[in-house]
């Protein structure tokens, strides 16, 4: 290996990863913080201009602490890939280290981390919107198990990765398979990128980690969901826009359209929550040799900076 490729491996690269409302913005920003670092978002919510309550952003006092990369960068009728979300993540990776600064990779949807880290190379097959909203409308009519069992006679690899509750990523593997004649599964490979990963993830049990979740759902209640979600639909983003579809932005209009009342909304956004929390752990295994768990708490910083303290002196030398 030359001089040059032992320097590129050198690089630094932290990934903190975990499930929703565990900490990891608050752990990530107090190590950014000492250790001379910026922020890259792996969050495919917080991509989106004007949802900030919803989406639990980074607040603008904590942004204008550690400088933070990929929030806020397409309106919410835009189309955002993860084709696009890889380019730009490692844009601005290797912009913070070409400043002599640390990136921290931070969030917690799986397939924005593991693009990154594992360099998957992405299929750029442009969508087909016929297909898309026929499909759509028979997971509306049949259920989304319909459309899996679909995926899983075209591509039974993809189908046994895919939750089948995950209909646009259903809808994708189907997608790349009518227009490829292609498995997607056979499409995507790996090209691990020129950096050293320490991956840390925060986790906690899981009555703690409901606890955590049911108070931020009250906290963003509190800070105007609601009202948030009044103003984006007033600004012509309609309820059925992907954007629009995530979590507590879905209940909230229900609520709106009147076909639930409040609490009724609230409940179901802590419910699907607890959901969601529970589907990251396959994507972020306990299990996972390349990831360092640590448990949430008041030794949960310490621990972190201790790895991180160790992991940057292997990378730099005189560190």
């Amino acid at each position: 290996m030359t001089d040059a490729a032992l320097e590129e491996k050198r690089k630094p690269l932290i990934v903190i990863v975990g499930p929703t409302a565990v900490g990891k913005s608050e752990l990530a920003l107090r190590l950014a913080e000492e250790f001379d670092g910026e922020i890259v978002s792996a969050d495919s919510r917080q991509i989106y201009r004007y949802m900030n309550i919803g989406t639990a952003k980074p607040t603008s006092a904590e942004q204008s602490l550690v400088p933070h990369h990929l929030i806020d960068i397409v309106d919410p009728d835009q189309q955002y890939t993860v084709a696009d979300y890889q380019k730009d993540a490692y844009r601005a990776i290797a912009d913070i280290l070409a400043r002599g600064r640390v990136p921290f990779l931070v969030g917690g949807t799986g397939l924005y981390v593991k693009a990154v880290v594992e360099g998957l190379v992405i299929p750029r097959v442009p969508p087909d919107p016929v297909l898309r909203r026929r499909l759509e409308e028979l997971a509306e009519r049949e259920g989304p198990e319909t459309l899996h069992r679909e995926l899983e006679t075209v591509d039974p690899t993809a189908a046994r990765n895919i939750d089948p509750r995950n209909v646009r990523r259903v809808i994708r593997g189907i997608e790349v398979f009518h227009i490829t004649g292609k498995p997607i599964s056979t499409l995507q490979r790996v090209q691990p990128p020129p950096y050293r990963v320490l991956t840390i993830g925060l986790t906690c049990d899981r009555a703690t980690l409901y606890r955590r979740i049911d108070e931020r759902v009250d906290k963003q209640i509190a800070e105007g969901l609601v009202e948030e979600t009044k103003r984006l639909v007033a600004m012509g983003y309609g309820y059925d826009l992907p954007s629009m579809s995530g979590l507590g932005y879905r209940q909230i209009g229900a609520y709106l359209r009147g076909e639930m009342d409040l609490p009724s909304a609230i409940q179901l956004i802590k419910n699907e929550t607890h959901r969601f929390a529970r589907q990251q752990y396959t994507w972020f295994r306990l299990d996972d040799p390349h990831i360092t768990w640590i448990i949430q708490g008041p030794e949960a910083q310490r621990k972190a900076r201790s790895l991180v303290r160790k992991f940057l002196a292997d990378c730099l030398p005189g560190y």
